[in-house]
């Protein structure tokens, strides 16, 4: 049974058809939401219940497959564990059907950029190995679609969310815990449970495996003791105990047992802002747990433009420099974007809240943003912060607009020659859009055609 039809839950049906299951899969939208989806399976023989999760979808079931949007509070969830059903997702099947060793990695933020530089770190390193590398998970498409293909002797590059990881029970054999910072409270409701859902990355782990934490990061460092393997570390300031890589003198070194090597000069780093130094930190840290050359994580880091929605530059319109930051879903990762630039910035913010705290957000802004542009349901929550803020070196405009057309527009009137105009939300698209990519989408569009 697949409960969430969307990319995940498509890829779980594809696969477990193909190989011999009986598969049923339910979505509580209706069918017209995934006829194109439905028609790319047509050829397996997969049974489809729209518009419901009715409780007789149990009988006969052995295993319970969620797609990362359906939470455990779902009713049909809660029956199936109190019958004694099974729970996985296509992260799990993966892991217990891949013949290489899995890289996972998880955070509360930077996991997608890690996760893609390493990819670029790997295959450059590639060319010389010879070895084939997947990279996908939570980013990109899920990698149960590429199983079948994958040999023993690949590398396969896992980003893993919380989501995910909350009902999983193993662990890759490289597992790196980035940060764990407030997000996806609307889901987990604590932080407790939302820190413990990232630290299960980590504990199924054995003696042969390999941990990578960020030591500078106080969420992901406390579980350093636990680590039942080899740990590495990362962080910028040259303080490593043990295995790790930092960042000294314009360069980013790795220490280990044999001494330290300096990696690579940061002017090698295509990407903006100190949060992005630090993601190629992480990066270097995890290839080296893989055994990859400094060499080719040299080449990755050069040949690596960043991705979609994360800082990406859009256009100059009249002077002014537009950049989509799409990805920034919280409070946080608003902030890492706004300490990327020293000029006047126009920020777009807004989008549905997750249940986290925007004081520090709003200190932020009220130092580094010229003209604030608030939209969608968040709105008036920040607007309130906002007003709480005292001290202001210069002042604050502030618009209040309904969406993200509107926010374009208001932006679009108060910008100004040598401004930045910042879309960097804080919070998630689901008021408005499907998912943040859809958002970054629709901005670009919109940017584009002025």
């Amino acid at each position: 049974m697949v409960l969430g039809f969307a990319r995940q839950g498509g890829a779980i049906a594809r696969y477990c058809a193909r190989h011999g299951a009986q598969v049923v899969v339910s979505d509580l939208r209706t069918a017209e939401h995934f006829m194109d989806l439905q028609k790319e399976l047509e050829d397996l023989p997969i049974e489809y219940v729209f518009g419901a999760h009715p409780p007789e979808l149990l009988d006969g079931t052995a295993l319970l497959c969620l797609s990362g949007g359906v939470p455990l509070e779902a009713p049909l969830v809660k029956l199936a564990i109190r019958k004694g059903v099974k729970l996985s997702n296509d992260a799990q099947i993966f892991l217990q059907a891949c013949p290489a060793p899995v890289i996972g990695i998880t955070g509360s933020a930077g996991k997608s950029t890690t996760t893609a530089l390493i990819g670029s770190m790997a295959r450059a390193d590639a060319k010389a190995s010879g070895r084939c590398v997947w990279v996908g998970g939570n980013i990109g498409r899920s990698l149960l679609e590429d199983l079948d293909k994958i040999g023993a002797g690949d590398r396969v590059v896992m980003e893993l969310s919380s989501f995910q990881l909350e009902i999983m029970s193993m662990s890759p054999h490289i597992a790196a815990l980035l940060n764990i910072t407030p997000n996806h409270l609307d889901r987990h409701h604590t932080m407790e449970a939302y820190a413990a859902a990232k630290e299960r990355i980590l504990r199924f782990q054995s003696s042969q495996d390999v941990a990578v934490l960020g030591r500078e990061d106080p969420g992901a460092w406390s579980y350093a003791s636990q680590i039942k393997g080899r740990l590495l570390s990362f962080g910028l300031e040259p303080q490593v105990k043990g295995v790790g890589t930092f960042v000294r003198g314009g360069s980013v070194w790795l220490r280990n047992e044999q001494g330290e090597t300096q990696l690579f000069e940061t002017q090698a780093i295509q990407l903006r802002g100190q949060h992005n130094l630090i993601n190629v930190a992480a990066a270097c840290a995890i290839c080296a747990a893989m055994g990859i050359a400094p060499e080719a994580m040299e080449e990755g880091v050069r040949s690596f433009q960043g991705l979609p929605h994360r800082l990406e530059f859009v256009r100059n319109l009249n002077g002014a420099d537009w950049f989509n930051d799409s990805i920034a879903t919280a409070p946080e990762r608003s902030i890492a974007a706004l300490r990327a630039f020293d000029r006047p910035i126009v920020l777009l913010a807004g989008g549905r809240d997750k249940d986290l705290k925007w004081n520090t957000f709003a200190d932020e802004v009220s130092q580094r943003v010229d003209r604030l542009i608030l939209f969608g349901e968040a709105a008036s929550k920040i607007h309130a912060h906002m007003q709480k803020v005292a001290d202001r070196e210069r002042p604050l405009s502030i618009d209040l607009c309904s969406g993200l057309e509107e926010a374009v527009r208001a932006a679009v009137r108060v910008a100004r020659e040598g401004d930045v105009v910042l879309l960097a939300p804080g919070g998630t698209s689901f008021d408005e859009f499907i998912d943040f990519e859809e958002r970054g989408e629709r901005f670009r569009a919109l940017v584009l055609a002025l």
